[in-house]
């Protein structure tokens, strides 16, 4: 053991005037996007940022001032293209490229994103272009802390001599959305090098402002499947991460460390999205299948389901042309055995806490309180460290309630509670994380703190606590209704900090006990589409075990729904275009639509809707041969005048006249036969088909 040394007192620094002793956390900076835009505007100038300037020290002090080319300029758009994008809508995929920041966890985070359009555009509001009221400014918003914020930046991007972005660009050399997005990211967190290191965990509730669920997958639950099936068909967004491994050196990769790259083809210590999932049937029987991208747009699993594997050769040929790409475009398949196997960490992040529990379509209610560890007062560590103090760490009292509307057993409440650490540097990086926690404890008074001796009589809920140096620690919970208590605290005791502390469940109450305020209960009001998707999986299939809709049970299901925003519709789809629209979705030739594949077509149908509706100036219900090509168009497909004239033909009534289920069932058709060429297509201008195929 060491010898105890002898204390050498210092004189204490004076604590400069105006300034307090406890650290808070530094707030983003607020800046108004509509009055600056409208003040550029009518000054007729660019707008320029002085709060995240164009300058070296918006990119950091460290490592990775060692990465950029010499001669670093910033640049607008317009000066690096004749005819520069914000976003363009009808890319099907990402198509963005890491650039000499490590942030693959942010792509990953955003590929993810992209899945969910409506979500992406919270994030990424879409009326901003650089033609229509331009300015140079465009702005973000991101979930920070508990509150949306609202992030302006200037367009101005740092390129090397040759014109190229130096940090994230997109494959169309012209869209630049994605570029101002990780701006935006950087001056929130404090300079680009502060995005260096992070997790896909920590990107995704920015994203979201969601609950996170972290599954080691070495240890991960029998049904796992299950839960990613959930996932899909929920509004989730799912990332994970590689093992550190034996790297394979030989492997020559531009601005990417080729180090990294190991022989089954996968990135050691790297950032993936989950894409998808699929059950096929193979000779020998089901075969469970993970789709997964990698950020960087290139590099590929080589083993099993990977673009040249034996594999797709046990399917039908029409789920493997369907499902199998022969490119390197960083998207590939493995089985499910494989993904446990080669991944460590699966982060699923929900809009709502009810992954878990199986109780989808519920209301939800959510407490967010905020509060410190304070040297001295509130700082008190944990059980193990704090030498009979831990009482004096924050209390926050729960009162878990029934719930009459729930068709489970009464004496199981599902509890999600979510601790964050919030650091008071505005750089992300500047300080490691403490390794924070909390304790559950039952309790049967309702109205004063716990006392001291509490705690060396009673044993916590979660009996084996858990702290993590990780910005945010979430665990899940099954309570009886009662009283309880939840003790945050840091590992060690006098470390400081600011944390938010969220509690979800069917229904509560919160109190701090400090202040005795009661936190306002708010409902989850799900700000997107997808509540109608709930209500309608609630409605349809939560008494079914294994849910498979036929072409019948499909008619009568889609001219039954009452669609929220298009009220003016009616839908009539006859027995023939359900029988149609099954052929084209059913990839294993069941006979039958499962719940993943009626999810694709339930999320065409409310974009279908939405442009048929755009489209339809004469408010007639059916497109003329002009309104279906500006139709066609508004999808974002290509297709030639004589592809549409054929299909009004085929889809129309004798005046060539499109009904709306006539549309769908055209647009599908279109979009489904895209896929399957992309897919076989070697040079992307023809394709060679087997008999069979």
């Amino acid at each position: 053991t060491m010898p105890f040394l002898p204390c050498l007192k210092k004189k204490k620094s004076p604590v400069p005037l105006g300034r307090s002793i406890f650290q808070k956390h530094t707030p983003p900076i607020q800046q108004n996007y509509q009055a600056l835009l409208e003040t550029c505007l009518k000054n007729k100038c660019l707008f320029t940022d002085d709060n995240f300037p164009a300058h070296i020290s918006s990119i950091g002090t460290g490592a990775l001032l060692k990465k950029l080319p010499r001669n670093l300029q910033w640049k607008r758009p317009h000066a690096l293209h004749r005819s520069p994008v914000f976003y363009a809508a009808n890319r099907k995929q990402l198509d963005l490229c890491q650039g000499l920041v490590e942030n693959c966890w942010f792509l990953a985070a955003l590929e993810a994103l992209t899945f969910h359009q409506d979500i992406l555009a919270a994030v990424v509001p879409q009326n901003q272009s650089f033609e229509r009221k331009y300015a140079g400014i465009f702005h973000f918003r991101f979930w920070h802390f508990g509150e949306w914020v609202d992030v302006v930046v200037d367009d101005r991007l740092p390129v090397n001599e040759a014109g190229e972005l130096v940090f994230v660009s997109s494959v169309y050399k012209n869209v630049f959305w994605g570029a101002l997005l990780e701006k935006a990211y950087a001056k929130l967190y404090g300079s680009y090098e502060d995005l260096q290191i992070g997790q896909v965990s920590e990107a995704l509730v920015d994203f979201t402002g969601g609950v996170n669920i972290r599954i080691k997958l070495a240890a991960a639950p029998p049904d796992l499947w299950d839960i990613l099936t959930r996932a899909t068909y929920s509004r989730s967004l799912m990332g994970c991460q590689t093992h550190l491994g034996v790297y394979f050196p030989s492997v020559s990769l531009p601005c990417i460390q080729a180090t990294k790259v190991l022989k089954n083809g996968l990135v050691a210590g790297h950032a993936y999205t989950v894409t998808g999932l699929r059950k096929v049937t193979c000779q020998y029987g089901p075969e469970n299948l993970v789709r997964l991208r990698n950020p960087w747009g290139k590099i590929e699993w080589k083993g099993d389901w990977s673009d040249s594997s034996y594999k797709w050769e046990l399917l039908s040929p029409k789920e493997k042309i369907l499902l199998r790409k022969k490119k390197e475009d960083g998207e590939f398949w493995m089985s499910l055995r494989d993904f446990k196997i080669h991944f460590v960490d699966l982060m699923i992040c929900k809009l709502t806490p009810d992954l878990m529990s199986q109780e989808d379509g519920k209301k939800w209610m959510y407490s967010l309180k905020s509060g410190r560890w304070v040297k001295g007062s509130t700082a008190r560590g944990s059980l193990g460290f704090c030498n009979g103090t831990f009482w004096m760490n924050p209390q926050y009292w729960l009162n878990v309630l029934p719930v009459e509307d729930s068709k489970k057993s009464q004496s199981s409440c599902n509890v999600v509670i979510s601790l964050m650490q919030k650091h008071s540097s505005k750089h992300r990086n500047r300080a490691p994380h403490l390794f924070i926690g909390f304790s559950l404890y039952k309790y049967q008074e309702s109205n004063r703190k716990l006392p001291p001796a509490f705690f060396t009589r009673h044993q916590p809920v979660n009996k084996h606590q858990v702290f993590l140096d990780e910005r945010e620690v979430t665990h899940d919970f099954h309570l009886e209704p009662g009283v309880y208590v939840i003790v945050p605290s840091t590992l060690e005791p006098q470390q400081e900090s600011e944390f938010i502390l969220r509690v979800f469940s069917r229904k509560h109450l919160m109190i701090f006990f400090y202040f005795f305020f009661f936190n306002i209960l708010k409902e989850i009001v799900d700000r997107y589409e997808g509540k109608i998707w709930e209500d309608f999986f609630t409605k349809h299939f939560e008494q079914v075990s294994n849910p498979e809709i036929n072409a019948v049970q499909l008619q009568r299901i889609l001219n039954n729904i009452s669609w929220r925003n298009f009220q003016s519709f009616r839908l009539s789809f006859s027995l023939d275009a359900c029988q149609g629209i099954l052929a084209l979705l059913d990839l294993n030739a069941s006979g039958t639509l499962s719940i993943q594949e009626f999810r694709v077509l339930w999320k065409r149908l409310l974009f279908y809707l939405e442009v048929f509706q755009k489209k339809d100036t004469s408010r007639s219900g059916k497109l003329d041969l002009v309104e279906l090509h500006a139709a066609v168009q508004e999808t974002g497909i290509s297709l030639s005048n004589e592809v549409c004239n054929l299909m009004a033909i085929r889809y129309g009534d004798p005046d060539l006249k499109i009904s709306l289920e006539s549309f769908v069932c055209f647009m599908l058709r279109v979009e489904i036969m895209g896929e399957a060429f992309r897919n076989l297509t070697q040079d992307g201008k023809g394709i060679y088909l087997r008999e069979s195929e």
